[in-house]
């Protein structure tokens, strides 16, 4: 079986994931722009807050240990038992659904009918969306596993296009007190597009295959990354000349699957029913994923029990956080999801970097450090850039009501920024350290989330007590500190005499730091002396420092940039 080339896949997803999320979250932006004009802040607080919880609940500990414990080492997977094992993900969900609606119809405070009289239809709306995305992934995880980058990120963005589209259209008609009955609508209409998008584009790709070679070829060179392996002698020596993670994978040899039937659950008669080990890494990543999820959105859950705050300060901190995760959404997270499928295929779990491929782990070390230093980059951007201009985008993006001076969503931007840097710098640590930790250690890791879990809970409670709605944030700082620090240390003690030091990339470059300092005294002046009078100089003045950091960050990194500058060269010609 061929090695699939895993450095550029990942690259290549990341890429793509990012245009397209730029791309939809762009439309996004600007129909949240018309929208938030529409809507008043309680209906926003019990959509964003108490509805997407419940989604992102249920998704979650439905899929994520599977997802995480299946795309290791794919290229070993016994594919009938990795399908029977990723279909238990169906059974769980409903039984999930089950108990979180219960939960969110019957025990959580109901939101009052002058907010909306469509709450009890968005908890049932978001239950059956959750069971209807269970049942395609299976095809999404293979999606994954055999690089159909660019299908992948398409169903994903449909689900972003039909749901804002859909929702945009319906609230507009029937004004903000339909606006839950809206978001159920397009909740169900979006779902389904991916679900059906998905199952029609393999039926028609297995349907190419079957008619030959000849009929497939399109769909593999613009879906798959892949080629056919060439029988000329010219083209075996120049495939035996390169590199194993520079070979592309064969659909022909390697992909398993003829039919729609084989994405189905089946009983296996001379084998066993499920892969035991995956089996036991998905308990252990289950585990994890509890405890992860009360990390992610633990500050929602203190406002969904605890009547902190007002479903009206619910959504204007939604509102908030929804503008200052762009960063991470755009860019953070497809770079994090790439970075965890290219390191589980190249570094073995169980294995010291020591006694592994050193060429392999050379660029794995380099890759990380690259990485780190990029986010981290990003992240110092944010903070600065975001103290003195988080008015001027609260303006755009809300009104006036939204960036009144010294008001608390200008304030909640503001120390967001703080969290974005800690969010880049977090995710990327902890997207190696699961990517590498071996069954015991992530054991091991889930002691330890436990304890930072209840402190977390504990620290968003004292926090919001004496802070309010920016002791959320804080608190998320504390606990995103707290996991970089345990994943730093074990991606320190994995390259522990092993000559790599990928940890380097969080240090900034002295010119590049100079250039921020300089950066946010001057805007910092800037809106204080221009904003009221001149909103165009200052944001002229903001274009100009940023310019200033973006050359001293090229003229730093002589090594890097040219490195990106070729891959995506490389794409292109490819």
């Amino acid at each position: 079986m061929k090695k699939r080339n895993f450095l550029k896949g990942s690259l290549q997803d990341a890429s793509y994931n990012i245009l397209l999320q730029i791309m939809f979250r762009g439309v996004t932006f600007a129909m949240n722009v018309f929208v938030l004009r529409h809507l008043n802040q309680d209906v926003i607080g019990v959509m964003n807050v108490r509805l997407l919880l419940l989604e992102s609940t249920v998704l979650f500990l439905s899929r994520e240990a599977f997802r995480r414990a299946c795309v290791s080492h794919t290229t070993q997977h016994n594919w009938p038992q990795v399908i029977n094992l990723i279909w238990l993900t169906v059974p769980i969900c409903c039984v999930l659904c089950v108990l979180f609606g219960f939960i969110w119809l019957h025990i959580l405070t109901i939101p009052d009918p002058s907010v909306t009289s469509h709450y009890t239809i968005g908890v049932w709306s978001i239950a059956i969306s959750c069971i209807m995305e269970m049942c395609c992934e299976p095809l999404y995880l293979v999606a994954q596993a055999f690089l159909f980058i660019r299908l992948r990120v398409v169903c994903e963005s449909v689900i972003v296009g039909v749901r804002t589209v859909t929702f945009t259209l319906l609230v507009l008609a029937w004004s903000s007190r339909g606006a839950v009955l809206a978001f159920s609508a397009a909740q169900l209409l979006s779902i389904g597009a991916y679900t059906v998008s998905l199952y029609v584009y393999f039926w028609w790709y297995l349907r190419q295959r079957a008619l030959g070679p000849g009929s497939s070829t399109k769909s593999e060179t613009t879906l798959d990354d892949t080629k056919n392996s060439m029988s000329s002698e010219k083209s075996s020596e120049s495939k035996s000349k390169t590199p194993p993670l520079e070979r592309r994978q064969s659909l022909e040899e390697d992909f398993p699957f003829r039919s729609l039937r084989d994405f189905l659950p089946k009983r296996l008669e001379n084998d066993s029913q499920m892969d035991t080990k995956l089996l036991r890494l998905t308990w252990s990543f289950m585990k994890q994923g509890l405890l992860k999820q009360l990390l992610t959105d633990g500050e929602r859950y203190v406002m969904t029990v605890f009547p902190l705050l007002s479903f009206a300060e619910q959504g204007t901190f939604d509102v908030v956080n929804n503008l200052g995760s762009l960063a991470a959404r755009f860019l953070f997270r497809p770079i994090e999801e790439s970075c965890y499928f290219y390191f589980s295929q190249v570094v073995q779990r169980d294995v010291p970097i020591k006694n592994q491929n050193q060429t392999s782990m050379q660029e794995a070390a380099r890759v990380l450090e690259q990485v780190l230093h990029c986010v981290t980059s990003l992240g110092l951007v944010v903070l600065v850039f975001g103290q003195s201009y988080a008015r001027l985008l609260l303006l755009l993006y809300g009104g006036q009501s939204l960036a009144v001076s010294a008001g608390l969503a200008t304030l909640l931007l503001r120390t967001h920024c703080l969290a974005v840097l800690f969010l880049a710098v977090n995710g990327t640590t902890e997207c190696y350290a699961l990517a590498t930790m071996d069954t015991y250690q992530i054991d091991r890791y889930n002691k330890t989330m436990v304890y930072l879990s209840i402190a977390f809970l504990g620290t968003n409670w004292l926090f919001t007590r004496l802070l309010g709605s920016v002791g959320f944030i804080l608190a998320n700082c504390c606990n995103m500190g707290t996991r970089i620090v345990q994943a730093t240390r074990f991606i320190r003690f994995r390259y522990k005499d092993s000559g790599f030091d990928p940890l380097r990339g969080l240090i900034p470059g002295k010119l590049f730091s100079a250039s921020l300092l300089v950066s946010l005294f001057v805007t910092v002046l800037s809106e204080y002396y221009l904003y009221e009078s001149s909103k165009l100089y200052h944001f002229l003045v903001g274009g100009v420092c940023f310019c200033l950091v973006i050359g001293c960050w090229i003229r730093e990194e002589a090594e890097l940039v040219p490195l990106i500058m070729s891959k995506i060269k490389g794409s292109k010609r490819e």
